[in-house]
């Protein structure tokens, strides 16, 4: 094995992880509102990175008010089994406004929610290979207060585009994530 600085190739740089794609999903994330209920919407998108390819091993995160406004959070999303102590996932009834998504294989992932009452958004956070902290930003559904909302006022149209979901059909909204490049989606610093 040849030590000469010339013809020893480095090691692809890295960054943390991953290490988190198989423990933090857990049954019924996606679906954070409650089964049957009439007002059920779905937001639906992809992770991509620099390039525009997509990930398929991000985890969308999702917070959100429920239609009241409330911002409580109820228990509820990440319920024990009593017996074996893992993870038993939704009831199926409680609205928690909390949510936790993997993407696939080709970088989408999809939430069942409700619309959110009082902020004309959704709460997210993006945890995704190549990050070394994970990444906050919003989703804002169509309508007047997302109009109104004094942080997408204070953004370039251009810049705010990448914060509005779009409607696909009555009940179904598109958001891509885009992490870096001309469309880069805005991303929030967290305090």
């Amino acid at each position: 094995m040849s030590r000469d600085p010339r013809t020893v190739l480095p090691t692809p740089s890295q960054t943390v992880g991953p290490f988190y794609g198989y423990a933090l999903p857990f049954p019924g994330g996606p679906d954070i509102a409650p089964a049957g209920h009439p007002d059920t919407l779905t937001v639906h998108g992809h992770v991509y990175d620099g390039d525009g390819a997509p990930i398929p091993d991000a985890i969308v995160e999702i917070w959100q008010p429920g239609p009241d406004g409330d911002r409580s959070g109820a228990p509820g999303s990440l319920r024990r089994d009593p017996v074996t102590g893992g993870y038993a996932g939704r009831d199926g009834v409680t609205f928690t406004g909390f949510g936790r998504i993997a993407t696939d294989a080709d970088g989408h992932w999809a939430v069942r929610t409700l619309p959110p009452g009082g902020a004309p958004y959704l709460s997210v956070c993006v945890f995704a290979r190549g990050l070394l902290h994970h990444l906050y930003t919003r989703i804002y559904l169509p309508g007047p207060a997302t109009d109104a909302d004094p942080l997408l006022a204070g953004l370039a149209p251009e810049r705010r585009a990448t914060l509005l979901a779009t409607e696909d059909r009555p009940g179904v909204h598109r958001f891509d994530i885009r992490l870096q490049g001309a469309e880069e989606t805005v991303f929030l610093d967290f305090r």
